[in-house]
């Protein structure tokens, strides 16, 4: 569906002005990426699962975000060397960690996506960033969300996903986050969006603010670490139960 809209817009407003830069990159004139940027946040309103939409919408209004989170990685050893190496998170990866100890980082996140049928691959492809090294970048915010999962110990319901959202806004600025959260909570019964507004939400502009970079993280090297350790190395504070906030 996303692909039909994406061939509407370009025969609406023309075609793009750039060159291919990456292998993915569907250019796209400023005219074209506005409209794409107005058509996604529309549909990723009503309907937050869209993850093709979701991510259009990360991609068309994100680059300035996406820029200063490149920087903040190059401040950092760990954060310069995933862009030098840009390493890939990858069904191939997953499958290596699976004999990994569950008390270890790697062997949390195997478990963590074999329980819930997950994979990897399935994140969609970065199209729509008009520079190379930016492109990496979404992509590894991508692909290290549910590591994200596994270290706040932050469940995949619609609450644990609008809750690390708010985190991932307070750490990166993507004004995807925040559109997600103003669309998701709409989803939420009204209990639910008691909890989000009166904990959750708290709880992960606490937590964004008070952890390492996590995009300056190079995750792979810690898969044999002990989870409880890199916590408190990443200065990690796991996400509140909902059963402990109905208390």
């Amino acid at each position: 569906e996303e692909a039909q809209f994406v061939c509407a817009v370009s025969r609406m407003v023309g075609r793009g002005l750039l060159s291919k830069l990456y292998d993915t990159h569907v250019p796209l004139s400023g005219l074209q990426k506005a409209a794409l940027a107005v058509g996604s946040a529309v549909g990723a309103l009503s309907s937050p699962q869209r993850a093709d939409l979701v991510a259009a919408l990360g991609e068309t209004t994100g680059e300035f975000a996406l820029d200063r989170t490149r920087k903040r990685m190059l401040g950092s050893k760990q954060g310069r060397a995933v862009l030098n190496h840009r390493p890939r998170i990858k069904e191939e990866t997953l499958r290596k960690l699976e004999e990994l100890p569950e008390n270890t980082f790697g062997g949390s996140y195997w478990k963590f996506m074999s329980r819930r049928g997950f994979s990897p691959d399935e994140r969609p492809p970065v199209r729509f960033v008009d520079n190379e090294e930016l492109a990496y970048v979404a992509t590894r915010y991508r692909e290290v969300h549910d590591f994200w999962h596994v270290i706040f110990d932050c469940p995949t319901s619609i609450l644990g996903e609008l809750s690390l959202k708010t985190l991932e806004y307070q750490q990166t600025g993507l004004p995807m986050c925040a559109l997600s959260v103003l669309g998701g909570q709409l989803k939420l019964n009204h209990t639910d969006r008691r909890i989000l507004f009166g904990h959750y939400i708290p709880w992960a502009l606490r937590a964004g603010n008070r952890c390492t970079h996590l995009m300056s993280i190079e995750y792979e090297e810690y898969f044999d670490k002990d989870l409880e350790q890199c916590r408190q190395e990443w200065e990690v504070v796991p996400c509140p139960k909902k059963k402990d906030v109905l208390l």
